[in-house]
Protein backbone atom coordinates (compact mmCIF):
# COMPACT_ATOMS: atom_id res chain seq x y z
CA UNK A 1 0.00 0.00 0.00
CA UNK A 2 0.86 3.78 -0.96
CA UNK A 3 1.47 5.44 2.34
CA UNK A 4 2.78 9.29 2.01
CA UNK A 5 4.09 11.77 4.07
CA UNK A 6 3.13 15.10 4.25
CA UNK A 7 5.79 17.80 5.37
CA UNK A 8 4.62 20.93 6.15
CA UNK A 9 7.61 23.52 5.01
CA UNK A 10 4.99 26.83 3.71
CA UNK A 11 5.74 28.32 7.06
CA UNK A 12 9.62 27.83 7.27
CA UNK A 13 11.71 31.33 6.95
CA UNK A 14 8.88 33.63 8.58
CA UNK A 15 9.93 32.56 12.13
CA UNK A 16 13.12 34.44 12.84
CA UNK A 17 13.47 36.47 9.87
CA UNK A 18 16.41 37.48 8.12
CA UNK A 19 17.01 34.06 5.82
CA UNK A 20 15.79 30.48 6.42
CA UNK A 21 16.73 29.49 9.49
CA UNK A 22 14.92 25.83 9.38
CA UNK A 23 17.25 25.14 6.11
CA UNK A 24 20.42 25.96 8.01
CA UNK A 25 22.63 22.62 8.13
CA UNK A 26 22.73 20.39 11.71
CA UNK A 27 24.07 17.17 10.71
CA UNK A 28 27.72 16.50 10.03
CA UNK A 29 27.65 16.41 6.13
CA UNK A 30 25.08 19.93 6.23
CA UNK A 31 21.76 17.78 6.54
CA UNK A 32 19.21 19.82 7.79
CA UNK A 33 16.06 18.36 10.33
CA UNK A 34 13.66 17.55 7.20
CA UNK A 35 16.83 14.55 6.03
CA UNK A 36 16.27 13.11 9.20
CA UNK A 37 12.78 12.78 9.14
CA UNK A 38 12.82 11.61 5.50
CA UNK A 39 15.24 9.19 6.03
CA UNK A 40 12.98 7.88 8.94
CA UNK A 41 9.86 7.72 7.45
CA UNK A 42 11.44 5.90 4.57
CA UNK A 43 13.10 3.69 6.51
CA UNK A 44 9.53 2.74 8.40
CA UNK A 45 8.00 1.96 4.72
CA UNK A 46 6.04 5.06 3.72
CA UNK A 47 6.96 5.33 -0.09
CA UNK A 48 5.67 9.07 -1.29
CA UNK A 49 6.94 12.43 -0.05
CA UNK A 50 5.05 15.54 -0.05
CA UNK A 51 6.20 18.81 0.51
CA UNK A 52 3.86 21.86 1.15
CA UNK A 53 5.73 25.19 0.69
CA UNK A 54 5.24 28.85 -0.52
CA UNK A 55 6.26 29.66 -4.38
CA UNK A 56 8.54 32.78 -3.17
CA UNK A 57 10.86 29.78 -1.31
CA UNK A 58 10.57 27.38 -3.92
CA UNK A 59 14.37 27.87 -5.10
CA UNK A 60 16.08 28.26 -1.72
CA UNK A 61 13.90 25.11 -0.55
CA UNK A 62 14.97 23.08 -3.60
CA UNK A 63 18.42 24.21 -3.20
CA UNK A 64 18.81 23.24 0.43
CA UNK A 65 17.05 19.90 0.28
CA UNK A 66 14.16 19.35 -2.36
CA UNK A 67 16.66 18.56 -5.51
CA UNK A 68 19.08 16.27 -3.52
CA UNK A 69 15.99 14.34 -1.38
CA UNK A 70 14.50 14.14 -5.22
CA UNK A 71 17.30 12.15 -6.31
CA UNK A 72 17.77 10.11 -3.12
CA UNK A 73 13.85 8.95 -3.57
CA UNK A 74 14.18 8.37 -6.94
CA UNK A 75 17.13 5.75 -6.67
CA UNK A 76 14.86 4.39 -3.70
CA UNK A 77 11.64 4.16 -5.87
CA UNK A 78 9.56 6.70 -3.25
CA UNK A 79 7.85 9.20 -4.92
CA UNK A 80 8.06 12.87 -4.32
CA UNK A 81 5.43 16.09 -5.12
CA UNK A 82 5.18 19.02 -4.21
CA UNK A 83 1.78 21.72 -2.96
CA UNK A 84 1.81 24.98 -2.73
CA UNK A 85 0.19 26.93 0.32
CA UNK A 86 -1.30 30.57 -1.42
CA UNK A 87 -2.81 32.63 0.75
CA UNK A 88 -5.74 33.60 -1.92
CA UNK A 89 -6.67 29.80 -1.97
CA UNK A 90 -9.72 30.28 -0.54
CA UNK A 91 -13.42 28.68 -0.61
CA UNK A 92 -15.57 29.45 -3.77
CA UNK A 93 -17.34 32.83 -2.83
CA UNK A 94 -14.65 34.24 -0.12
CA UNK A 95 -12.31 37.00 -1.14
CA UNK A 96 -9.07 37.06 0.49
CA UNK A 97 -9.16 40.13 3.10
CA UNK A 98 -7.26 43.60 2.29
CA UNK A 99 -4.43 43.49 4.29
CA UNK A 100 -4.11 39.62 5.27
CA UNK A 101 -0.51 38.98 4.58
CA UNK A 102 -0.24 35.36 6.07
CA UNK A 103 -1.53 31.75 4.92
CA UNK A 104 -4.28 30.65 6.95
CA UNK A 105 -2.52 27.75 9.16
CA UNK A 106 -1.88 24.00 9.18
CA UNK A 107 -5.29 22.71 8.10
CA UNK A 108 -4.82 25.16 4.88
CA UNK A 109 -1.93 23.65 4.53
CA UNK A 110 -2.82 20.13 4.64
CA UNK A 111 -5.68 21.03 2.19
CA UNK A 112 -2.95 22.42 -0.34
CA UNK A 113 -2.27 18.60 -0.95
CA UNK A 114 -5.88 17.98 -2.40
CA UNK A 115 -4.86 17.22 -5.73
CA UNK A 116 -1.86 14.78 -4.73
CA UNK A 117 -2.94 12.81 -1.64
CA UNK A 118 -5.36 10.02 -2.70
CA UNK A 119 -3.95 7.48 -0.01
CA UNK A 120 -3.52 7.06 3.73
CA UNK A 121 -0.85 9.95 4.93
CA UNK A 122 1.06 11.13 7.93
CA UNK A 123 1.42 14.89 8.54
CA UNK A 124 4.85 16.61 10.21
CA UNK A 125 6.22 19.85 10.65
CA UNK A 126 9.40 20.74 8.55
CA UNK A 127 11.34 22.01 11.62
CA UNK A 128 10.97 19.27 14.36
CA UNK A 129 12.71 16.25 15.06
CA UNK A 130 10.54 13.39 15.67
CA UNK A 131 13.00 9.79 16.28
CA UNK A 132 12.24 6.79 14.33
CA UNK A 133 9.79 5.31 16.77
CA UNK A 134 6.77 7.49 15.53
CA UNK A 135 7.20 7.09 12.31
CA UNK A 136 7.41 3.15 12.43
CA UNK A 137 4.15 3.40 15.05
CA UNK A 138 2.32 5.59 12.22
CA UNK A 139 3.06 3.71 9.16
CA UNK A 140 2.19 0.45 10.66
CA UNK A 141 -1.42 1.76 11.95
CA UNK A 142 -1.83 3.95 8.32
CA UNK A 143 -1.14 -0.04 5.99
CA UNK A 144 -4.17 -0.74 8.08
CA UNK A 145 -6.83 1.65 6.05
CA UNK A 146 -9.36 0.48 4.22
CA UNK A 147 -12.63 2.51 3.30
CA UNK A 148 -14.26 1.49 5.77
CA UNK A 149 -11.90 2.83 8.50
CA UNK A 150 -11.83 6.66 6.90
CA UNK A 151 -12.73 8.37 9.94
CA UNK A 152 -9.92 6.37 11.79
CA UNK A 153 -7.10 8.81 12.56
CA UNK A 154 -4.27 8.51 14.72
CA UNK A 155 -1.33 10.73 16.75
CA UNK A 156 2.07 10.40 17.98
CA UNK A 157 1.84 11.31 21.54
CA UNK A 158 5.05 12.71 22.77
CA UNK A 159 5.48 12.81 26.13
CA UNK A 160 5.44 16.83 27.23
CA UNK A 161 8.90 16.68 29.40
CA UNK A 162 10.41 15.04 25.58
CA UNK A 163 9.42 18.63 24.12
CA UNK A 164 9.87 21.35 25.64
CA UNK A 165 13.11 24.15 24.78
CA UNK A 166 15.68 24.76 27.19
CA UNK A 167 15.90 29.02 25.62
CA UNK A 168 11.95 29.94 26.05
CA UNK A 169 8.66 28.90 26.26
CA UNK A 170 6.78 27.03 23.61
CA UNK A 171 2.98 25.88 22.60
CA UNK A 172 1.67 22.36 22.43
CA UNK A 173 -1.58 20.73 22.36
CA UNK A 174 -1.85 18.85 25.41
CA UNK A 175 -3.98 15.93 25.15
CA UNK A 176 -6.30 13.77 27.02
CA UNK A 177 -6.90 10.03 26.53
CA UNK A 178 -9.53 7.58 27.75
CA UNK A 179 -8.15 4.27 29.14
CA UNK A 180 -8.49 2.51 25.66
CA UNK A 181 -5.82 4.62 24.68
CA UNK A 182 -7.73 6.87 21.90
CA UNK A 183 -7.69 10.99 22.23
CA UNK A 184 -10.46 12.32 23.65
CA UNK A 185 -9.39 15.95 24.05
CA UNK A 186 -6.68 18.23 22.48
CA UNK A 187 -5.68 21.60 24.39
CA UNK A 188 -3.71 24.11 22.09
CA UNK A 189 -1.86 25.65 25.21
CA UNK A 190 0.48 28.30 25.01
CA UNK A 191 3.87 29.42 26.78
CA UNK A 192 4.48 25.74 28.54
CA UNK A 193 8.07 26.40 29.97
CA UNK A 194 10.47 24.11 31.32
CA UNK A 195 10.88 24.34 35.40
CA UNK A 196 12.75 21.77 37.53
CA UNK A 197 9.69 20.27 38.81
CA UNK A 198 8.74 19.41 35.04
CA UNK A 199 6.61 22.27 33.21
CA UNK A 200 4.20 25.39 33.78
CA UNK A 201 2.57 27.88 31.74
CA UNK A 202 4.11 31.18 31.83
CA UNK A 203 1.00 34.11 32.19
CA UNK A 204 2.77 37.05 32.79
CA UNK A 205 5.49 35.95 35.15
CA UNK A 206 2.86 33.80 37.02
CA UNK A 207 3.63 29.96 36.54
CA UNK A 208 0.84 27.28 36.37
CA UNK A 209 2.32 23.70 36.95
CA UNK A 210 0.89 21.28 34.13
CA UNK A 211 1.97 17.60 34.26
CA UNK A 212 4.76 16.86 32.96
CA UNK A 213 3.85 13.35 31.65
CA UNK A 214 0.77 13.92 29.91
CA UNK A 215 1.00 13.67 26.23
CA UNK A 216 1.66 16.50 23.46
CA UNK A 217 0.76 17.02 20.17
CA UNK A 218 3.40 17.39 18.15
CA UNK A 219 1.44 18.03 14.70
CA UNK A 220 2.26 14.11 13.93
CA UNK A 221 -0.79 12.81 12.32
CA UNK A 222 -1.91 9.64 11.15
CA UNK A 223 -5.03 10.42 7.95
CA UNK A 224 -7.01 9.29 5.49
CA UNK A 225 -7.59 9.97 2.47
CA UNK A 226 -11.47 10.69 2.69
CA UNK A 227 -10.37 13.18 5.15
CA UNK A 228 -9.23 15.84 2.60
CA UNK A 229 -13.24 16.19 1.58
CA UNK A 230 -13.90 16.84 5.48
CA UNK A 231 -10.95 19.44 5.76
CA UNK A 232 -12.06 21.08 2.79
CA UNK A 233 -15.91 21.53 4.30
CA UNK A 234 -14.05 22.38 7.90
CA UNK A 235 -12.05 25.05 5.77
CA UNK A 236 -15.93 26.57 4.77
CA UNK A 237 -17.16 26.34 8.31
CA UNK A 238 -13.81 28.22 9.14
CA UNK A 239 -14.82 31.36 6.59
CA UNK A 240 -18.77 31.03 7.81
CA UNK A 241 -18.08 31.11 11.52
CA UNK A 242 -16.06 33.58 12.09
CA UNK A 243 -18.12 35.99 13.87
CA UNK A 244 -16.09 38.61 15.74
CA UNK A 245 -12.30 36.75 15.33
CA UNK A 246 -9.89 38.99 13.79
CA UNK A 247 -9.74 38.14 10.15
CA UNK A 248 -6.42 39.25 9.30
CA UNK A 249 -5.14 36.88 12.12
CA UNK A 250 -7.23 34.04 12.20
CA UNK A 251 -6.30 30.38 11.57
CA UNK A 252 -7.46 27.19 10.54
CA UNK A 253 -5.16 24.38 12.36
CA UNK A 254 -5.20 21.11 12.14
CA UNK A 255 -4.96 20.10 15.87
CA UNK A 256 -8.01 22.50 16.64
CA UNK A 257 -10.55 21.31 13.89
CA UNK A 258 -9.52 17.84 14.70
CA UNK A 259 -10.33 18.33 17.90
CA UNK A 260 -13.44 19.67 16.60
CA UNK A 261 -14.07 16.53 14.91
CA UNK A 262 -13.45 14.45 17.83
CA UNK A 263 -16.10 16.41 20.10
CA UNK A 264 -18.67 15.76 17.55
CA UNK A 265 -18.15 11.95 17.50
CA UNK A 266 -17.31 12.31 14.16
CA UNK A 267 -13.93 10.75 14.31
CA UNK A 268 -11.65 8.42 16.64
CA UNK A 269 -7.77 9.45 17.16
CA UNK A 270 -5.46 6.42 18.45
CA UNK A 271 -2.42 7.82 20.33
CA UNK A 272 0.36 5.65 19.41
CA UNK A 273 3.16 6.80 22.52
CA UNK A 274 6.70 7.51 21.74
CA UNK A 275 9.25 7.67 24.57
CA UNK A 276 11.49 9.68 21.90
CA UNK A 277 12.73 12.85 22.53
CA UNK A 278 11.72 15.58 20.10
CA UNK A 279 13.37 18.46 19.62
CA UNK A 280 13.57 21.28 16.98
CA UNK A 281 14.67 25.07 16.55
CA UNK A 282 11.94 26.77 17.82
CA UNK A 283 14.21 29.83 18.95
CA UNK A 284 17.64 30.58 17.34
CA UNK A 285 19.16 29.53 20.58
CA UNK A 286 18.28 26.50 19.98
CA UNK A 287 20.22 25.27 16.68
CA UNK A 288 23.65 24.46 18.79
CA UNK A 289 21.71 21.63 20.83
CA UNK A 290 20.24 20.22 17.79
CA UNK A 291 23.49 19.89 16.06
CA UNK A 292 25.41 18.51 19.41
CA UNK A 293 21.65 16.15 19.62
CA UNK A 294 22.43 14.93 15.66
CA UNK A 295 26.28 14.24 16.44
CA UNK A 296 25.38 12.25 19.89
CA UNK A 297 22.50 9.77 17.75
CA UNK A 298 25.33 9.29 14.72
CA UNK A 299 28.06 8.43 17.63
CA UNK A 300 25.68 5.91 19.13
CA UNK A 301 24.92 4.33 15.80
CA UNK A 302 21.37 5.38 15.11
CA UNK A 303 22.09 7.44 11.94
CA UNK A 304 25.32 6.61 10.01
CA UNK A 305 27.51 9.42 8.96
CA UNK A 306 26.22 9.02 5.62
CA UNK A 307 22.71 9.45 6.53
CA UNK A 308 20.60 7.30 3.65
CA UNK A 309 23.67 5.02 3.18
CA UNK A 310 21.81 2.27 5.04
CA UNK A 311 18.77 2.56 3.28
CA UNK A 312 20.07 1.75 -0.27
Amino acid sequence: MKTTLVIMAAGIGSRFGGGIKQLAPVGLNGEIIMDYSIHDAIEAGFNKIVFIIRKDIKDAFKEAIGDRIEKICNNLGVEIAYAYQELNELPEGVELPTGRTKPWGTGHAVLACKEVLHEPFAVINADDYYGKEAFVKLHDFLVGYTPEKANQFCMAGFILKNTLSENGAVTRGICETNEEGYLTAVHETSNIVKTPEGAAVDNDGQLTSINAESYASMNMWGLTPEFMQTLEAGFKEFFANMGNKDILKAEYLLPIYIDELLQAGRVSVKVLDTNDKWFGVTYKEDKDYVVKSFAKLIEDGVYQRSLFEDLK
